[in-house]
């Protein structure tokens, strides 16, 4: 693995810095922001959305920066990239399941995938974390299938997931690139 992209605000870089570009410097890193400009931003923009329609709201609002991240990964070498954000299942997952759906997962696949999440972050923030409510932490933490499922609807509706990505902005070549990143 040569290449690292941080999808985390500004912010959150601020208060948690990587250690990455110091410590490894010969590894191609680059945070690029997946959501709105700032948290506040974002919270505001979404406080109304429940989390199984979460990634639909990604899809429509974040247009730009969804295609600077696709596009970075594309441009990035045919070798093991890391993405990543916090916790490394909201940003994350609504990643991985783009990817996952170009390089034709199962919808059930991509679904599991993503609510296994919640399941691998449990014990850690909850030991992370031991003042805040038990309910709270897994209410947050929690990766419904659902949310996979209305996203692939949303591209269904959309035409499907190349027909997005093309509407995004990326060509057929960056396309191409990220699914053989998954399919070769």
């Amino acid at each position: 693995m040569r290449t690292i992209l941080d999808l985390r605000w500004a912010e959150e870089a601020v208060r948690a810095p990587s250690p990455v570009p110091q410590r490894l410097p010969e590894l191609r890193y680059a945070r690029i922001s997946l959501l709105s400009h700032t948290e506040d931003d974002w919270r505001l923009r979404t406080r109304e959305a429940a989390k199984e329609l979460w990634k639909c709201v990604v899809l429509e609002q974040v247009r730009a920066e969804l295609r600077t991240v696709l596009a970075f990964i594309a441009a990035a070498p045919p070798e093991p990239l890391l993405f990543h954000c916090v916790a490394g299942k909201d940003r994350t997952g609504l990643i991985a399941a783009l990817l996952l759906a170009l390089a034709d997962a199962t919808p059930a696949a991509i679904a599991q995938d993503y609510a296994v999440s919640a399941d691998y972050l449990r014990e850690g923030y909850l030991r992370r974390y031991p003042d805040v409510e038990r309910e709270r932490i897994l209410e947050a933490l929690r990766c419904p299938e659902e949310g996979a499922y209305n996203m692939l609807s949303f591209l269904e509706r959309a035409g499907g997931v190349r027909a997005y990505l093309a509407d995004l902005g990326l060509s057929a070549d960056e396309i191409a690139r990220l699914r053989a990143r998954l399919r070769d």
